[in-house]
């Protein structure tokens, strides 16, 4: 499967016989299959300016621990061992479907925040396990692990790019029309106040983005934070989840491409 100069396995690639200069390494951002395709279909024509091809690992609905100690461990290694050494960079979207499904967010939240006052009192309090502060421990580890294994395996020049999605809207819109069973359930199941519920989404993806802004100090010449927050409204998102291709397109241009350029990666 292909999209230009974008490639999602590697037979497909062979064929036409290129080579990566970039992985992506993501979740349903760099793989959401349907008309005007992912965040990381727009990308791919940024890159273009740069003559780069882009390989894609990882799958619709994977968690940052899968690339590392789950069930793209492997694909991830095999390809950063065959391809590192001539790598340009390296993208990663990853953490979204860590907090994003019903049995994830709601064991984090209080069992009763029908009088919350405010978001942060939503969440279980401390660090232990299944609390907010816990979870994003899980995903820096997933993420630090990760990055290491780039850091071996590419040359010194090659750049890491990760990213924190945007403020996803709680309204149960699933895929189709469908219900969602993602971040309104959650919500609703813990009696969160319909007038919290996008905040307490929030809280999330800014406690996301501080541990991201952690990573990039472990390199700040190859490492660098896309932060995408605050791009998109309410006509800009297909479900809850996923933007419209005019989201994707919007955040791959605005928030990536100042990135990539300054990287040397987009013209």
């Amino acid at each position: 499967m292909k999209f230009e100069n974008v490639y999602w396995d590697e037979g497909s690639m062979k064929v036409d016989g290129v080579y990566p200069s970039i992985l992506a390494v993501g979740d349903s951002w760099f793989w959401y299959p349907f008309p005007g395709g992912s965040l990381i279909n727009h990308l791919g024509r940024l890159v273009a300016t740069r003559e780069h091809i882009i390989l894609a690992l990882g799958a619709n609905g994977a968690e940052a621990f899968d690339y590392t100690h789950g069930k793209y461990n492997k694909m991830i290694r095999t390809a950063l061992r065959m391809h590192g050494a001539s790598l340009s960079a390296v993208f990663i979207s990853g953490g979204g479907n860590d907090f994003a499904g019903v049995n994830d967010l709601r064991p984090m939240l209080r069992d009763d925040c029908s009088g919350a006052q405010d978001s942060s009192s939503c969440f279980r309090d401390g660090n232990g396990e299944l609390t907010l502060e816990w979870l994003m421990g899980k995903i820096s580890e997933s993420y630090r692990s990760l990055i290491g294994q780039i850091l071996v395996a590419s040359r010194p020049g090659a750049k890491i790019v990760v990213h924190n999605y945007d403020y996803a809207i709680p309204n149960g819109k699933g895929i189709f029309g469908r219900k969602a069973t993602w971040l309104r359930q959650a919500l609703e199941d813990a009696g969160v106040p319909a007038t919290l519920q996008a905040d307490c989404v929030k809280t999330v993806i800014n406690r996301l983005s501080i541990e991201l802004e952690e990573i990039t100090k472990i390199d700040p010449s190859r490492i660098h934070f896309v932060d995408s927050r605050g791009s998109l409204d309410a006509s800009h998102w297909a479900n809850e989840l996923h933007p419209k291709p005019s989201g994707f397109r919007l955040i791959a241009m605005e928030k990536w491409n100042p990135v990539l350029v300054r990287l040397g990666l987009s013209a």
